[in-house]
Parts: C-alpha cells; structure tokens; sequence
C-alpha cells in the first residue's frame, strides 16, 4: 500500500475518532464508549492471585478498557496506554484524573508500531481494534513479536482485530475501498497469530461477522468486517 494511501487511511480515521471523542462521552451511552469490552476485562482473573500486575493497551483511545482495568488494581500496578492520536490521550488524561486512576494509568503518545516493549515486561497486553493500523502486514507481526516477548510467564495477550473488512456506500450500493491498512482474510488473521504464539495456550479464539454503519466524508457507508478475538496464555 503506497504511503499517500495511508495517510489517507489514517486522516480519515483521525477525523472519526477526534468525532466520537469530542461528542461522546466514556461511559455514558450512545457510542461504542459506553462500557469496556467483557472479554478483555474477563481474562483480568487470570491475575487475581497477584498484587503488582503491569499491563499493556496498544491502542488505548481514551482509556474505554484501560480504565476499568487500572480501577481494579492495586496501589503499585500500573497501566501503560500507548495512542497515537493527540486527542485520545488528553482525553486519557482527563478521564483518568475524574476517576482517580491517574496514579495507575501512564499514558503515551506514540505509533504502536515504534513503541518499545522491553522483554519479559508486561503480566497482560491487550490490542483492540488497532493492529490492523498499522502500516503493513510485516509491521503486524513485528508488533506481534513484540508483544509476545513483553510478555512474563503467565501472562496473557489479548488482540482483537478486524479481518475481511468491506465497505459500501448505502446511497448507491457501491463496495468501496476500506479504510484499513492491513485488511487480509480471517484464515490469514488467523494464521499469523498462531503462528506468532506458537507454543502458548489458547484460551479463547472467536471469529465473529459485524456490520454497522459509519460514515465516510458526510456520506453513509455500511462497514462489515470479522472481528476476531484471540486470547492466549504464555506457559
């Protein structure tokens, strides 16, 4: 995909997202804001046992699974939430401070592709909705690799990630070109996972098909896609 193709992605991406943040609040219904995603804080009882957990939001936006982690943790644990847009983390900021989680949260601005994760780091990294950003196919499975070797003795990776994504213009009918920088086939998706976390337990592997309107330089436009949710555990 050419460079001027990504920042096309990206500008239109950084226009819904400054969108939803500016006129959705977290956590009060109307958006996608409203509530964390279950699965994500679900596996949080794989730590239950610990009482200094150190995690990892690729991806973070505006803390909608981070900040209800962050609330279940203990003084001493921390979160680190990695955005590259300005927006989500201020926003970040500003949530973590109404909710007195500011200790706990630690927030960067940065591409999730150029951040650094130090080996052995982190007890649970999550990435929602945001691998498939990235500026290639390469680029995923090195932040892939990354985040498997971030990763301490039994902790958990979770990633949940768009495949097979289409996009149509419902005032005409028109399949489109999706804004997704790296959109492969489930198969693939899938693939690439195991193949990455080869060797650890898979606690939860969950293909599922969505779709849901959204909307396209003022126009509406009908986004499907297979959502996959992979959830393993390093042993």
């Amino acid at each position: 995909m050419s460079s001027d193709r990504i920042n096309l992605i990206r500008q239109e991406e950084k226009l819904y997202h400054d969108y939803c943040y500016d006129n959705y609040k977290l956590f009060e219904q109307g958006s996608w804001l409203y509530k964390p995603v279950t699965t994500i804080l679900d596996l949080m009882a794989y730590f239950e046992e610990k009482d200094i957990i150190k995690v990892l939001d690729l991806g973070c936006g505006v803390g909608r699974n981070s900040i209800p982690i962050a609330q279940k943790l203990k003084v001493g644990s921390y979160v680190v939430c990695v955005d590259l847009l300005d927006t989500a983390v201020e926003k970040l900021r500003q949530y973590s401070n109404e909710l007195n989680v500011q200790q706990i949260i630690v927030p960067y601005k940065e591409d999730i592709a150029n951040f650094v994760i130090q080996p052995n780091e982190y007890d649970y990294i999550i990435a929602v909705l945001s691998l498939e950003h990235v500026d290639s196919r390469d680029t995923l499975e090195k932040v892939l690799l990354n985040m498997r070797n971030g990763t301490k003795v039994n902790g958990v990776n979770c990633v949940i990630v768009n495949s097979e994504v289409e996009e149509v213009d419902l005032e005409t009918g028109a399949k489109m070109e999706a804004f997704m920088e790296v959109n492969i086939s489930s198969a693939e998706m899938l693939s690439t996972l195991r193949q990455v976390y080869n060797g650890w337990e898979e606690i939860l592997v969950l293909p599922k098909s969505l779709e849901y309107q959204i909307t396209r330089k003022g126009k509406p436009v009908l986004l499907k896609t297979t959502a996959i949710t992979f959830a393993v555990q390093k042993n």
